[in-house]
């Protein structure tokens, strides 16, 4: 009996030092695709990607520029995307972008932040700059090679490479984990005097 106290207590033990263990992981950043580094069996590129895991959270920033090599390396780091607790896009340019189709399709309800206007990574409205283009009439121009024929369409924008992404913009400094705030260019801050 004295056994199964001992080892029921044993047990318990272990299990509550495993969960202390797991509350109290390491933070670490995790480079997943960059054009810089030692050489290693991971591709390079011109982009850049990184894991940042700290308190238990992991986010995704960036995704890098080429979707084949950052799966290629996620999957060489042996890295779970589908434990993401959410992602943070600098902002459009393909260089740091082009692996979101790869994340999407492990975790594909997986809350994205991105800086300022929610347009810039959904579809995109036309700017007043572009409708005045294409209104502008230029007598050395034929008719048939003026956009739309000079008449705006009733709607105007380009689609998105990432339908039904669950985009959040960032438009001011906002708490997205406890301690870390995220700014309207998405740089990720340690709260102030902590």
């Amino acid at each position: 009996m004295k056994k199964a106290i001992a080892f029921v207590f044993t047990l318990i033990v272990l299990v509550l030092m495993s969960e202390a263990q797991a509350q109290e992981s390491p933070a670490r950043v995790t480079i997943l695709y960059d054009a810089f580094g030692k050489p290693s069996v991971l591709k390079r590129g011109w982009g850049y990607s990184a894991l940042v895991e700290y308190g238990g959270k992991r986010v995704l920033f960036d995704t890098g520029g080429e979707n084949n090599d950052f799966a290629y390396n996620v999957k060489t780091l042996g890295i779970d995307l589908s434990r993401l607790d959410f992602v943070v896009l600098s902002h459009r340019h393909v260089d740091h972008t082009s692996g979101l189709n790869h994340v999407l399709s492990l975790n594909p309800g997986v809350k994205i932040y991105t800086p300022g206007d929610p347009a810039l990574f959904s579809s995109l409205s036309i700017g007043s700059a572009l409708m005045t283009l294409i209104q502008r009439k230029v007598d050395a121009v034929p008719e048939d090679m003026r956009y739309f024929d000079g008449t705006l369409p009733a709607k105007m924008a380009s689609g998105t490479p990432w339908p039904g992404a669950q985009f959040s913009a960032i438009r001011e400094r906002t708490e997205v984990l406890p301690g870390f705030f995220s700014s309207p260019r998405n740089q990720m801050l340690p709260e102030r005097g902590k």
